[in-house]
């Protein structure tokens, strides 16, 4: 580990925020590989697989960036270009016809990183990887996109680079549950391998996430994708968990459900996003420990759980 969790537990009285003008690793000079050392607090590499899928993270990303003085990057997977069947809405916004396949190809990516950056402003996200993959297809095999969709080589390569670069201390990725898109799953299980490769003295702590409101049942029952025993979850600890309705400010009546609304409608590509929108009841964010995790890992992931959880709120 690169930091104890007495760093984590130290960190629970900062009151500065730390929020950094989105970059992308698409421009050298833009990127900034040692601005995890200007942050007193948690660093954490956020791995997904469409741009919106951050949006699971939303309030917990905001904690640690505004309340614990950490830093969060962004590792996406996809291009985006497959989210055009949801587009009608965003056409007359963008001017362009998003829901036609051959045109929405050629320019949802670039719309869809600017959605994801002013998402990514507004929680605090300050570096991004694009490994711009294709976005092809709905299916729930992970194996098919592994082996035949994506250049599997390509983004381990990039996820290698990405985690040796830098001094994560937390990896945070989609809970890869079966009844759910292959390549959430296909993402999560890049970036389980990735932290698997490095250097056990060395290795961020990688924790699957699930917010409540979905499927609940299903992912209380998860243990391990079928035929993937890396994506393993301990059962014996956990999950941890923060409250979206938590609340703050002016007789209690503001909660992090607000910043969760905020990203999502920042992807006005995505006409569904929005109805993820939180109401009266905004939901949790849920984090499980991979098993491939050492013992070790329990008490800062019980640290950094409980530092974003600490008042004061929001920071």
């Amino acid at each position: 580990m690169t930091r104890t969790c007495v760093t984590l537990l130290l960190i629970m009285g900062i009151l500065a925020a730390c929020q950094n003008t989105p970059t992308s690793d698409r421009t050298p000079s833009s990127t900034s590989v040692s601005s995890l050392n200007d942050h007193a607090g948690p660093a954490v590499l956020v791995v997904t697989a469409h741009p919106d899928d951050e949006a699971m993270f939303a309030a917990t990303m905001y904690r640690i960036t505004h309340a614990l003085d950490g830093d969060v990057h962004l590792a996406l997977v996809t291009d985006g270009a497959g989210g055009y069947r949801f587009s009608t809405l965003a056409e007359p916004l963008y001017g362009k016809a998003l829901t036609n396949q051959d045109i929405a190809r050629q320019e949802l990516p670039a719309i869809r990183k600017k959605e994801l950056e002013a998402g990514g402003r507004i929680v605090g996200i300050s570096n991004y990887f694009y490994i711009d993959q294709p976005d092809e297809g709905k299916t729930e095999n992970a194996d098919s996109v592994l082996q035949h969709v994506w250049d599997a080589s390509h983004v381990a390569s990039r996820l290698d680079e990405i985690l040796a670069g830098h001094n994560y201390d937390f990896v945070f990725t989609h809970l890869p549950i079966k009844p759910f898109h292959a390549h959430h799953k296909a993402a999560t299980i890049l970036a389980l391998e990735a932290v698997n490769r490095m250097d056990p003295s060395n290795r961020p702590i990688i924790l699957g996430s699930f917010p409540t409101g979905g499927m609940d049942d299903v992912v209380a029952g998860f243990q391990e994708l079928e035929g993937y025993p890396i994506t393993a979850v301990r059962k014996d600890v956990g999950p941890w968990a923060f409250d979206r309705s938590t609340p703050f400010g002016t007789d209690n009546r503001l909660h992090y459900g607000i910043i969760a609304n905020w990203l999502i409608a920042e992807h006005k590509s995505q006409g569904t996003m929005q109805l993820f929108m939180a109401g009266p009841a905004p939901g949790t964010e849920r984090f499980w420990l991979y098993a491939l995790n050492p013992e070790s890992a329990i008490e800062p992931t019980a640290s950094l759980m409980h530092s974003v959880n600490a008042p004061p709120h929001p920071f």
